[in-house]
């Protein structure tokens, strides 16, 4: 028996009963039924009543018609003569249906209520939470008009069958309009359904790092639940809503005929409600652009083995590599969440751009110079690793089966030139890893210091396990302060303007940086993430402030440990989410040079890029893939990029 039907059969009639008192002759108590005995105590009329006359179907039901018929020949042993003269079977309904019929039939109709909404909801629900508004649910879905002329066409069993995978489908496409709402707000972009499952873990492990483990299980516990809940609810509405459809089929087809009349006709003529229309056929839209992603996913492998296999700069000799910057030591730091919107949007820029300003101002003052401009990140709101990769190999690797692709690969990365090259030292500083990083061998460093190998005492700030203030002082402490028979190259990830930008460390002076015992009290001062996270305004103002702490930090090393032979190359990795960076944003980042040696600004004088730390709004834009081969043919080798 369906959780949503109740089998139901109406009493049979007996010809053998003789005429009751009344004197209603025997051929017509044949066809009315029993007659009731007048004044008699044995049985009252009402319980009379509920015995020969069926209750009220409920949704789902079974026809009543059918259900006496089915009766029948069951009530004589499967023989129809018999059972025309056997007694009537109590079919009146057991337990708390039969002692609160009302009631019954009241929770029936809400659930066939509650399982129309469900349905409804789901085949209108859109794929980000910005259009997530009451007219969207207001509109004549295309999908709900073809599932009730399914039902009606189809025998009952195959509309049941039908009803069940299709409850599967829809759950599931329900499913993946939730995560595009999650990836939208987050990434600026849908979920791949082939690519990113891998991303679930990570943000597992985000929410380990920022809520704690209690919180993390708790939240996976809750997913599965809310996907299993979501499927079985989903299956048993569209199960209970064919049945209804098939018992009052006379007017679901009237219903279905003047709906998909007005559906056509609003279509034809483009009617539109809060921009989207009317004649809505959202679901499908959305399936249909799942597929054709996981198509071009699928064969992206393919057309990414063709596009690494190009490599310009692969067989370059070692001594014709970088000989622009022979003797340099050379940096390239990546600020996380460093986006365009942090120097143009109105709330941000101008706490933003004053420290730019300052920094530009102070470095001149220390004899250094710097040029500015834009890149184009392959991520957005998170995936930093994409945009590291994409930077240093010189490829576009926005999806994790490019980066596992370029990382497996002897791809030449502007890292691993200066290895290549033998004519510097390759480090890199990742506070940001906590676990084993076999990459390092990919981006040809010959030492990594992650953050179990700093030094570092001190509290974690949210998801960063290591200040950026520290991690600059580590550096310098462990590598650019040491004595080295080659000048160095280092990659350093900073990390302390990763989202959810709460708490923040505070500068505090070098030398009282120590092993980080000092940022204890700081961060219990600091701010909590669900304080800041109550308002977009508040969110963009502690983003604003973790840029300034990190690049200021960033302009204060070189202040204090640069040399005439530092050569410091910042960027962003990405822009920060949606709720920060506002709607439609880009996907640029800014990126600047600073040196001490003039040569070394001079040649790239014809990349336009303009003076100082901050690339006003009609700075050159590249895409960030071509960084390397610019930076490699500028530097060293001229083989065309």
């Amino acid at each position: 028996m369906s959780l949503f039907t109740r089998s139901q059969q109406p009493p049979g009639t007996d010809k053998d009963v003789p005429p009751d008192e009344t004197g209603v002759p025997e051929d017509a108590a044949a066809q009315q039924g029993p007659a009731e005995p007048a004044d008699t105590a044995t049985e009252s009329t009402e319980a009379t009543e509920a015995a020969d006359a069926p209750e009220p179907a409920e949704p789902g039901d079974p026809d009543p018609d059918t259900a006496a018929q089915a009766a029948e020949p069951e009530a004589a042993g499967g023989n129809p003569a018999e059972a025309v003269g056997a007694p009537a079977r109590d079919e009146t309904p057991r337990g708390w249906r039969g002692r609160y019929p009302g009631a019954a039939r009241g929770v029936a109709t809400a659930t066939t209520v509650l399982a129309a909404v469900l349905v409804l909801g789901a085949v209108l629900l859109p794929d980000t939470l910005d259009r997530l508004t009451v007219a969207q649910f207001t509109r004549i879905p295309a999908e709900a008009l073809l599932g009730v002329g399914l039902a009606l066409l189809l025998p009952p069993r195959p509309r049941r069958i039908a009803a069940v995978v299709l409850g599967i489908v829809l759950g599931l496409l329900t499913l993946l309009k939730f995560l595009d709402m999650g990836f939208w707000s987050v990434l600026y972009r849908p979920f791949d359904p082939v690519l990113d499952w891998t991303l679930i873990s990570d943000g597992e492990e985000y929410l380990k790092e920022t809520s704690g483990q209690a919180f993390a299980v708790a939240a996976v516990i809750g997913a599965i639940l809310l996907v299993v809940a979501l499927l079985v609810l989903m299956t048993l509405a569209l199960v209970r809503m064919s049945d209804v459809v098939a018992r009052h089929s006379a007017v679901a087809t009237r219903g279905t005929l003047v709906l998909g009349t007005l559906w056509v006709a609003l279509a034809a003529f483009g009617v539109r409600i809060a921009g989207d229309p009317l004649a809505a056929k959202t679901t499908v839209e959305q399936a249909t652009n799942h597929v054709h992603m996981a198509q071009v996913s699928l064969a992206d492998s393919k057309e990414f083995a063709k596009e690494a296999a190009v490599d310009p700069f692969a067989h370059v000799p070692p001594d014709q590599l970088l000989s622009g910057l022979r003797g340099k030591d050379v940096i390239f730091a990546f600020v996380e969440s460093y986006g365009r919107s942090a120097v143009e949007s109105p709330e941000m820029a101008p706490q933003v751009d004053a420290m730019l300003a300052d920094g530009t101002r102070r470095l001149k003052a220390a004899g250094f110079s710097s040029r500015s401009a834009f890149l184009t990140s392959p991520t957005f709101g998170g995936g930093s690793w994409l945009a590291h990769s994409t930077f240093l190999s010189g490829l576009w690797i926005d999806n994790q089966q490019r980066y596992r692709t370029v990382t497996s690969s002897d791809r030449l990365t502007l890292t691993g030139a200066f290895q290549r090259a033998d004519a510097w030292r390759t480090v890199g500083i990742m506070p940001g890893v906590i676990r084993s990083w076999p990459e390092g061998k990919f981006y040809g460093l010959d030492h990594v210091y992650d953050s179990q190998h700093l030094g570092y005492k001190g509290p974690n700030f949210s998801w960063s396990p290591v200040p950026d203030q520290y991690s600059l002082e580590a550096f310098q402490r462990m590598e650019h302060g040491q004595k080295h028979d080659k000048p160095l190259m280092s990659e350093i990830i900073l990390v302390s303007s990763h989202r959810p930008w709460a708490p923040i460390p505070r500068t505090v002076g070098w030398d009282e940086l120590g092993d980080g015992s000092v940022f204890n009290a700081i961060n219990k001062e600091g701010k909590n993430p669900d304080d800041v996270w109550k308002s977009a305004h508040s969110v963009r103002q502690e983003y604003a402030k973790s840029i300034e702490y990190t690049v200021s930090n960033l302009v204060s090393w070189v202040e204090r440990y640069g040399n005439d032979n530092t050569v410091l190359v910042f960027l962003g990795d990405h822009q920060p989410t949606t709720m920060v960076s506002g709607k439609n944003p880009s996907h640029d980042v800014p990126i600047a040079i600073v040196a001490h040696d003039k040569d070394v600004l001079d040649r790239m004088s014809g990349w336009g890029w303009q003076d100082g730390l901050r690339p006003h709004p009609d700075a050159p834009v590249w895409r960030m893939d071509t960084f390397r081969n610019r930076f490699l043919t500028t530097y060293g080798a001229k083989t065309a990029p």
